[in-house]
């Protein structure tokens, strides 16, 4: 799949900082059961590259991406444990050689003008705005749709159910990620179903907002 595909299938993207390895496969089954596609596992704990490798084959039905790749290395180990895809939170030009040279499609991290044309310059499309709330937001990327009408984004940093419809609703914003449908409370409580019921009103967001699009 390229990444066009996998923005695709899930106009929210669930976010999980995970750190304990136990809540891997029940915090993915909830989500997945919530109608939530994809999720992104960031690389901020050592629980991360196993969280990866354990839902990849115990939730096959969900598309398991990296998070936070901010070295190299980072790629090499996300690819071992089955990533389906990757994102990182900028894009320096090791960071840009790393992403071409991935086995798996990546959506780079960008905030200004000058980085999206950097990127662009090296050939990705999907980008992610990244804080998006801290980069200006929704009239950031109303602003960046006028400029760059053949890119397209992933707005992340600050996305909450609050705000989400409004990154959702311009033309230019493929999928929103955050984590608010995974908070801390929920999951160190092993409160699963409460996770899937956020899961699920995440999910309806997404196809609310393709059904108005295609008003």
């Amino acid at each position: 799949m390229n990444i066009r595909d996998i923005v695709g299938l899930a106009r929210v993207i669930p976010e999980l900082n995970l750190t304990d390895i136990s809540h891997a496969l029940p915090v993915a089954r909830a989500l997945s059961a919530g109608g939530l596609r994809v999720l992104e596992i960031s690389l901020r704990s050592a629980a991360a590259i196993a969280g990866i490798e354990a839902i990849r084959k115990g939730v096959p039905d969900l598309i398991v991406g990296a998070g936070s790749l901010t070295r190299a290395v980072d790629f090499a180990a996300a690819d071992r444990a089955g990533a389906q895809f990757g994102v990182t939170p900028g894009l320096t030009p090791e960071l840009a050689a790393a992403c071409r040279g991935a086995r798996f499609p990546v959506i780079p991290g960008v905030m200004t003008p000058s980085e999206v044309i950097s990127a662009r310059n090296s050939s990705f499309a999907v980008l992610k705005l990244y804080p998006a709330q801290g980069g200006g937001g929704v009239s950031a990327l109303a602003a960046f749709g006028a400029l760059f009408p053949d890119v397209v984004f992933c707005a992340s940093g600050g996305v909450t159910k609050a705000n989400a419809a409004d990154y959702l609703a311009l033309e230019n914003v493929a999928s929103v990620a955050g984590s608010w449908m995974i908070p801390p409370r929920l999951l160190e409580a092993g409160n699963w179903a409460g996770i899937e019921d956020l899961a699920r009103e995440a999910a309806a967001l997404g196809r609310e907002s393709v059904n108005k699009g295609q008003q």
